[in-house]
């Protein structure tokens, strides 16, 4: 019989039980390199067999539909690759090519299908699936492996900035649903990360610049030479300047994976959302906007009317306030949209639903990451929405001079 644990045993329980408690150690590499699918590179095959080199391994690639647009030849370079690496790797079936952006976690059917293709193709949990794009493809394509036998393996190649630097190198997956951004997902770190810098280089200037608001959130609550060193390269990092590009994606990524493992809370079991700085807002506005605001677009602005707020209400010194909403500027981005001035028809802003959108999804009591200097973020439970109200006005005509 086993034996019962007494110490686990609280008035609300029977006495009659047997408690179990286990850990699972999770450990993946975030590889950095270029020309990844080069016959000498020998970073996919190691993503693929570091845990058992001296057996081969079957595996399958999708691939963004944009990414495939600006690299043609990409799925020809992933069948030449395993070819010449057969004796490790086994390509299981052709790459198949998806749309990628935020609507393509918005199709039931698109998800079902790839489970079946999944299915028909004998994709087994000692195969690996390996995701070629952005992070919206990331996420879904996440979700599609992570359920199917219970979790597939998965590689990660991310191909934007925000990718590289943030959701791609974290534990989640997701897909919209019921109207609700990220409603069904899961939290399943990769086998792999691999970022390939190549990618970025064919990015649309938009695309690049919306992903460096992520490398600012986690800067502005996390780290201040880092954020120092933001506000020093602003303008070779808005001109794409390749050396300055590479070390803000190393930097950011760092920051999140040290925040993953360091934290306590992965799984994100708590309240706490350090890394949302800004999201609350940026999610309803997403949403708000059809998606035609981006991801990092909207995050600036949620940022910056967080930050007023802060100040506002009396959190955070009116400089710092200025030197981050400077930096986005700076950067490139616009800090304001009318979807912000939306009313509902109770006369109220539409924007002010998101918080308790943003509750339910993170689930227990509201927590929202506020600034209380740069470098340093703090938790509120609490939000004054009058005061909110208004600094959605002072983010539309900018900081009073009195306050100056």
């Amino acid at each position: 019989m086993p034996e019962l644990d007494n110490s686990q045993q609280t008035e609300d329980l029977p006495c009659d039980a047997v408690h179990q408690r286990f850990s699972v150690s999770f450990e993946y590499p975030v590889l950095f390199t270029r020309k990844l699918l080069q016959a000498d590179n020998h970073t996919l095959r190691h993503a693929i067999c570091r845990h058992e080199p001296h057996i081969r391994h079957r595996f399958v690639v999708i691939i963004d539909q944009g990414v495939a647009r600006h690299h043609p030849d990409l799925a020809t370079d992933f069948e030449r690759y395993a070819d010449h690496h057969r004796d490790r790797l086994q390509l299981a079936a052709p790459p198949r090519v998806l749309p990628g952006g935020e609507l393509v976690k918005n199709h039931p059917a698109m998800l079902e299908a790839l489970q079946q293709w999944l299915h028909d193709e004998h994709i087994d949990r000692h195969s690996y699936v390996v995701i070629v794009g952005g992070g919206a493809l990331l996420d879904m394509a996440g979700f599609a492996a992570a359920t199917a036998h219970r979790g597939i393996r998965t590689i990660r190649v991310p191909t934007t900035v925000l990718a590289q630097n943030d959701s791609g190198v974290g534990v989640k997956t997701a897909v919209n649903a019921f109207g609700s951004k990220n409603f069904l997902g899961s939290f399943t770190p990769p086998h792999a990360v691999i970022n390939d810098y190549d990618f970025i280089l064919t990015l649309p200037v938009r695309a690049r610049i919306s992903g460096m608001a992520e490398a600012v959130k986690v800067a502005a609550i996390r780290d201040i030479d880092f954020f120092r060193w933001l506000q020093e390269h602003a303008m070779a990092l808005r001109q794409g300047e390749d050396e300055a590009c590479q070390w803000m994606i190393r930097r950011c990524a760092e920051l999140h994976l040290r925040h993953i493992a360091g934290a306590g809370d992965p799984f994100e079991f708590g309240s706490a959302r350090p890394l949302d700085f800004g999201h609350w807002a940026a999610h309803k506005l997403e949403s708000m906007s059809k998606y035609q605001l981006s991801h990092g677009e909207a995050v600036a602005i949620g940022m910056a009317l967080d930050t007023c707020y802060a100040v506002l209400c009396g959190l955070l010194p009116v400089q710092a306030a200025n030197q981050l909403c400077l930096l986005l500027e700076k950067l490139g981005f616009t800090l304001w949209t009318p979807l912000l001035e939306l009313r509902d028809g109770q006369g109220q802003y539409q924007l002010l639903s998101g918080l308790d959108e943003f509750r339910e999804h993170l689930g227990g009591e509201l927590t929202i990451t506020l600034l209380q200097d740069l470098g340093h973020g703090v938790e509120v439970h609490q939000i004054d929405k009058p005061l909110l109200a208004s600094s959605i006005s002072w983010l539309k005509h900018g900081i009073p001079e009195a306050c100056a």
